[in-house]
């Protein structure tokens, strides 16, 4: 992946839901809100060490169960795909209204882009 931060973050995407509520809250501020480890320590009450030990605690289970699923890797496999996938309903639509205007082939490109988008998301 591009970087340690990206990286985190689409871990967090992706299995936040597992973490605890102060895990979910110290790494949403530690990555989302870029404060520092003393900055949420003195906001939550406790040492710089303890914030730092939910944090890497939080990253090393999202990223076991990545490890074991693969989702992100999948997805970022897949989203060139859909980009391949979206442009060329793209081109079908510019081709039809240049040259044939058929409204199904124009039907069609639209359900196409619209699938690949879902997919994206």
């Amino acid at each position: 992946m591009k970087n340690q931060t990206y990286r985190m973050t689409m871990l967090f995407d992706f299995y936040g839901e597992l973490l605890t509520d102060r895990q979910k809250e110290f790494f949403d501020y530690y990555y989302n809100n870029d404060l520092s480890l003393s900055e949420i320590a003195e906001n939550a009450g406790i040492s710089r060490q303890g914030v730092r030990d939910v944090i890497v605690r939080a990253e090393n289970i999202m990223q076991e169960v990545e490890d074991k699923t693969g989702l992100i890797r999948r997805f970022e496999q897949m989203r060139p795909h859909l980009d391949t996938i979206a442009s060329a309903a793209s081109e079908i639509k510019t081709v039809n209204y240049r040259q044939y205007e058929n409204p199904r082939l124009t039907e069609l490109a639209e359900i196409i882009a619209a699938e690949a988008a879902a997919l994206k998301e």
